[in-house]
């Protein structure tokens, strides 16, 4: 295709993605939550950290903060935000309005989530940079699956969050419906507790938690953990809850209120 041809996308992505950037700054719970939580939470669970033997699981404080950060970033910054926005969007008829014009529905749920996403990865790379300086977990060996997995993990929390908003009646019961994947993420895909300290057959399950394989590409680009193999099998099953939330939101996705 062109860049002819991609230029109108392109412009009308930004201008959508501006338009929805405005209307997140005027939401102050939801920009507190985006920007505060994955900041203070991480630093919240050194305590229970501490009473872990990590050395014997052959771990270090760096990473597994590192991890745990990033991990509240896809759930907070990202998932949780969007599931407001595209529920408020919907409820508002806003997103039944866009759909008149030009933009293709592709464009309308991507242009949404633009600025989430946007700001997701900048608070990523700044968590990972501050873990990196504040606890020494030094200079990551395989940066490109850290980049790797940050790309599938906000990829995957934008999708999941077109799906939860399509069962989600209100905006005030957003919290409620994306609960469910927030805790059992927190728990299970090695953010609160490193997946490495639960027992073999849980953490064989937790494996294959929406979340879990993204974060292990993002702890593995910094301690150089994984296998080549171990590294694709990662990949691909990042890929295909990927391609499991695009083909659900594209059956499911509602754009009529739900009243």
């Amino acid at each position: 295709m062109s860049s002819i041809t991609w230029a109108p996308a392109v412009r009308r992505l930004r201008a959508l993605a501006g338009a929805e950037l405005a209307l997140l700054g005027r939401n102050r719970s939801v920009v507190f939550t985006a920007l505060v939580m994955p900041l203070v939470l991480p630093f919240s669970m050194r305590p229970a950290l501490d009473q872990i033997d990590l050395k014997k699981e052959g771990l270090s404080i760096g990473p597994v903060m590192m991890t745990a950060a990033v991990g509240f970033s896809f759930l907070f910054a990202v998932y949780t935000s969007l599931v407001n926005a595209y529920t408020a969007r919907r409820e508002e008829l806003v997103l039944k309005r866009l759909r008149t014009g030009e933009l293709s529905d592709t464009e309308i749920l991507a242009g949404t989530a633009l600025p989430a996403v946007a700001l997701g990865l900048a608070q990523a790379l700044l968590l990972c940079t501050g873990c990196a300086a504040l606890l020494h977990s030094g200079a990551p060996k395989a940066p490109y699956l850290t980049l790797l997995g940050l790309a599938a993990g906000l990829v995957l929390g934008a999708a999941l969050a077109a799906l939860t908003a399509s069962f989600t009646r209100t905006t005030e019961s957003g919290q409620v419906t994306a609960l469910p994947l927030v805790f059992v993420s927190t728990i299970g895909s090695g953010i609160a507790v490193p997946a490495d300290v639960l027992p073999d057959r849980l953490a064989s399950v937790c494996d294959f938690l929406p979340f879990s394989p993204a974060l292990r590409l993002v702890r593995a680009g910094w301690t150089g953990e994984l296998s080549a193999a171990q590294a694709l099998g990662a990949t691909a099953t990042a890929l295909a809850w990927i391609v499991v939330a695009v083909f659900a939101v594209r059956r499911w996705f509602r754009w009529e209120p739900r009243r």
